[in-house]
């Protein structure tokens, strides 16, 4: 069964699937109105980098951030914001929600990770 994935109004960044686009609207709602998605990765994890997301505070974008606005059906729009040196690793992956009892939440596919680790989170390029 393929769902709706959803891309940045300007058609780029990061592809959300519309599980997770459901998730994160949800999401959004509890965290207020002054609130980004940041989306990145950082060094660590069982592969070498892994991922990051986190609310931060629309205050908090930095002048080289790259922003893109996703709009649910449905749903108030909401900004995803990561640094350059991350999008670097991140662009085109694929943003999924999963509500199973085990192995749910959110998961990445990325198709820059040239190795991932079982748990979804890490990943080398």
């Amino acid at each position: 069964m393929s769902t709706a994935t959803f891309t940045a109004k300007d058609g780029k960044g990061i592809q959300i699937t519309e599980p997770a686009m459901k998730q994160l609207a949800a999401l959004m709602d509890q965290q207020g109105a002054a609130k980004v998605l940041r989306v990145g990765v950082r060094s660590g994890g069982c592969s070498g980098m892994s991922y990051t997301m986190d609310f931060v505070d629309a205050s908090a974008i930095q002048g080289d951030d790259e922003h893109y606005t996703y709009e649910p059906s449905g749903g108030a729009s909401f900004q995803v914001v990561c640094d350059p040196k991350s999008l670097l690793y991140i662009y085109g992956m694929q943003l999924d929600f999963s509500s199973a009892l085990i192995g749910g939440g959110f998961n990445f596919t990325n198709p820059n990770a040239s190795q991932t680790c079982g748990c979804g989170s890490s990943f080398a390029v």
